[in-house]
């Protein structure tokens, strides 16, 4: 959520930048809700003043045995003015409210600015130096690569049965494809957690709709989200509609992203400066109905419903959370090297990145089999963006209450590294050889053999 001491103080920067994002904000729409707010908190606490001196001009008039009558008759009027001016502020407060939750994150100045995916800006690209030798990309096989859903079915990949069992978009492994499938995961998170000094954790899959308003999934992206609901024995006492997330009290949903329950472990907390900056990580799965996808890339293992990832997730000091988020793009890089995958580094223009975001980095890998680039990884610095939303906080080391920085990314999305390994390494008889750094967790084998 934006600061609404910017939109008091600064309402241009705030329109400057929502129009890098494509967006037209009616400040005139705001400073006149702005305007009738302080005018209702002016008259409440006038009312409000003018009931306190009534109040002690009837004790006084009564202490001195005079008649005060007309007094307290003015002064039962001011309860039911009070209560019209209670509404009506609330009203507005809630209509303002309404416009800061809807409002994308402003994007960092660095950020490049444009419309789409096509103005995303390249900023490194790497090459495993076998690629390197041999001329690049272009030449990594003798032979016409497949792609992964071509290369797996054989090996277990198993889209027939997921469909039977859940419908479309939904994947079944068999075999040493699930076991490595479940190498990739101990992979990352032995990575992430003995080298980089993140704290490994389990967390829920199903979660409150107050959690998912926190980390900004909620209200604007329900229609993505997969809704779970308690059953009979919610109480008929809770009210039916909650006005801020928009949902039903009962309804509770699956995780898109362990994202939501990482970040959220701060939520309504403030945290001493000396305990940053808190990096935490875990395995989870993911769902994610993407309604609005329209079809895009809903081939083999691309963009499922149900998928697994390794999270990333900083939570630190305003002042250092740019130099983490490209150390985080240096943590998610250093698993693509050891499996000696190609990938590049894209920074996103304004009109491509997440809501919740300041600045984001894509990592796409290359998949020969289908001769393009693949998003693999989203790494983003939030800023305050979220801790606002959650009201996570940090004490400084003057006592200063502030709001905290809070990133994610992804290390890696688990099916896509697992389409990349089939298609980076395959070979001409279809069989797909193990990536070196892969093989303990495979038992040593060397192939995945049809």
């Amino acid at each position: 959520m934006l600061s609404l001491s910017l939109f008091r103080k600064n309402p241009e920067v705030i329109v400057n930048h929502l129009k890098k994002r494509n967006i037209k904000f009616n400040i005139e729409n705001f400073n006149d809700l702005e305007s009738q707010r302080k005018i209702v908190q002016i008259e409440i606490e006038n009312l409000q003043s003018k009931r306190n001196i009534l109040a002690k001009r009837i004790g006084q008039l009564k202490k001195n045995g005079e008649d005060a009558t007309a007094i307290i008759l003015e002064s039962k009027l001011i309860p039911e003015k009070l209560k019209k001016l209670y509404e009506k502020f609330e009203y507005l407060k809630e209509s303002i409210n309404e416009i800061l939750i809807s409002l994308p994150n402003l994007p960092h100045y660095s950020v490049p600015i444009g419309n789409s995916n096509y103005n995303n800006k390249e900023i490194r690209r790497w090459l495993p130096r076998t690629l390197i030798e041999k001329g690049g990309i272009n030449y990594q096989f003798s032979f016409n690569p497949k792609d992964h859903v071509f290369l797996g079915v054989p090996l277990g990949l198993d889209f027939s049965t997921a469909s039977d069992l859940s419908g479309s978009r939904f994947s079944f492994l068999r075999g040493n494809i699930a076991r490595l499938h479940r190498a990739l995961i101990q992979l990352m998170l032995d990575i992430q957690t003995n080298k980089h000094g993140y704290i490994e954790c389990y967390t829920p899959y199903i979660v409150n709709r107050q959690i998912l308003f926190g980390t900004g999934q909620l209200p604007k992206f329900k229609e993505e989200m997969f809704i779970v609901f308690k059953g009979s024995g919610v109480s008929k006492n809770l009210p039916t509609y909650d006005k801020k997330t928009k949902c039903k009290n009962e309804e509770q949903y699956l995780i898109s992203t362990s994202e939501i329950t990482l970040t959220n472990t701060v939520r309504n907390q403030i945290i001493p400066h000396t305990d940053l900056p808190i990096k935490l990580t875990t395995h989870s799965p993911c769902f994610r109905s993407e309604a609005g996808s329209n079809g895009k890339d809903t081939k083999g293992l691309i963009r499922q419903h149900q998928f697994d990832k390794v999270e990333l997730v900083s939570i630190v000091h305003p002042k250092s959370s740019y130099f983490i988020l490209e150390e985080m793009v240096n943590h998610v890089e250093y698993v693509l090297q050891l499996l000696e995958i190609p990938y590049r580094v894209m920074l996103l223009c304004t009109g491509d990145m997440g809501f919740c975001s300041a600045k984001t980095y894509d990592i796409e890998v290359w998949f020969p089999g289908q001769n393009s680039w693949r998003e693999i990884s989203s790494i983003s610095n939030c800023e305050d963006f979220q801790a606002r939303r959650m009201m996570a906080r940090f004490r400084d080391s003057l006592g200063k209450i502030e709001y905290l920085h809070t990133l994610n990314g992804s290390a890696l999305a688990v099916g896509r590294t697992l389409a990349a390994v089939l298609e980076n390494y395959q070979m001409q008889d279809k069989n797909i050889l193990i990536p070196k750094v892969l093989k303990p967790y495979m038992g040593n084998i060397e192939t995945l053999k049809i």
